[in-house]
């Protein structure tokens, strides 16, 4: 689910061709806004995957994670029945969770009073609904699961329940991450730290990451859902299987709450915990989704992270940012761009940064400008940052059979 397609082949295909999805906001009357642009999911009625009544009781962020887990299912295969019920599992995170339910009711509450605010309001709103929704969509009755690691929401969830599978605990997982922030107090928010980029003008070349003239992230919105399931489980039922999921990695910056350490230690650290638990060598990866937000100051930091940890091996490797595409699904982009890593893998292409004109100083790596690259591609590292310096890093293999 993301701002250039609904549904995986539509959204991986548009990724692939470049396309952009950012444009002017249309979900509430953004003209006094400092930035007034943001990456939205378009043509999506939820009423298409819950029922009428079931709209009224959770926040869009529910939504998208419901329908992402269809498309994930759907693809899987996967039919949870009551003997595997026990052992399949929903782990879904979310930074902010409901921010568009608290807004509208807490207008009501300040216009009407309390007796207007809906009996809904809670369970619409907290970030684990996500997964308890998808978890009785599915049946799922393992482990049951939510982080919210700002940015990092996502692949902290799907990292967790790779752990979980390994130690014993599912033979799958219905993990990832979904938001819903494009509304008027998060942009006002985000605006005010002046962290997002004001490019009004030309909605369509706002992100940027990397570029000399980056101003800042664009707010996406979506979610990202994948089904990880223990191998021999998944051979035995002829699983369709997209790529391996082989290492895991998690750090914190301990620097700042907002700004990541100047010196990128946290990112490199993160990096290279999920390759070392992946039992390769920093010469295995050949490609990095990078966290890449478009950001004057992140981005240049998570080059020379990239630079240090890799070495010589860096002039080689292509990383690319797919959120100069889809903008920053905050807590919804790690699960995203895990799947977008495992498609690549499977396919072996990697997918472009667009509106790279000329990079910045300090960004001197190959960051695969303007066109997706057709290339070998054995093992892809996936990065998520998050405010408060919580770091993640997921390795995926391609599955030869």
């Amino acid at each position: 689910m993301s701002p250039v397609g609904v549904g995986t082949e539509r959204c991986w295909s548009a990724i692939r061709s470049g396309q952009n999805g950012i444009g002017l906001i249309t979900r509430f009357d953004a003209s006094g806004y400092a930035c007034r642009i943001a990456g939205e999911v378009k043509g999506f009625d939820p009423r298409d995957f819950v029922t009428a009544k079931d709209v009224r009781k959770m926040g869009r962020f529910i939504f998208f994670a419901i329908a992402a887990s269809e498309f994930a299912m759907q693809m899987s295969g996967l039919e949870v029945t009551p003997s595997l019920s026990p052992r399949v599992g929903v782990y879904v995170g979310s930074g902010i969770g409901g921010f568009d339910i608290i807004e509208r009711e807490h207008a009501k509450l300040l216009k009407s009073g309390p007796r207007r605010v809906t009996p809904f309001f809670i369970p619409a709103t907290i970030v684990n609904l996500a997964a308890g929704n998808v978890s009785i969509r599915w049946n799922a009755k393992g482990p049951n699961s939510a982080t919210a690691t700002a940015c990092t929401s996502g692949a902290h969830a799907i990292g967790d329940s790779y752990r979980l599978i390994q130690h014993g605990y599912a033979d799958a997982m219905i993990c990832g991450g979904a938001e819903a922030a494009i509304t008027p107090m998060s942009i006002a928010g985000f605006a005010a730290m002046r962290a997002l980029s004001t490019r009004n003008d030309a909605p369509e070349t706002a992100s940027r990451p990397w570029d000399a003239e980056r101003d800042g992230f664009v707010v996406g919105e979506g979610a990202g859902i994948l089904v990880l399931e223990e191998y021999e489980s998944a051979r035995r039922r002829d699983a369709p299987i997209i790529a391996e999921m082989v290492g895991y990695g998690m750090s914190g910056d301990a620097h700042h709450i907002t700004s990541p350490a100047e010196n990128g230690e946290g990112a490199e650290q993160v990096m290279r915990n999920a390759i070392e638990d992946s039992g390769i060598g920093v010469g295995d990866i050949d490609y990095v989704n990078s966290h890449g937000t478009s950001t004057p100051v992140g981005d240049v930091i998570e080059s020379r992270a990239l630079e240090r940890l890799f070495g010589r091996h860096a002039i080689g490797l292509a990383v690319s940012s797919t959120k100069s595409m889809t903008g920053h699904l905050l807590g919804g982009a790690g699960g995203l761009e895990a799947g977008i890593s495992a498609l690549a893998v499977r396919d072996q292409v990697a997918p472009p940064t667009i509106n790279l004109q000329e990079p910045g100083p300090g960004c001197n790596l190959d960051y695969v400008p303007g066109r997706s690259r057709e290339m070998r591609i054995e093992y892809a590292l996936s990065n998520s940052f998050g405010f408060g310096g919580t770091n993640g890093a997921l390795v995926f293999r391609r599955y030869s059979g």
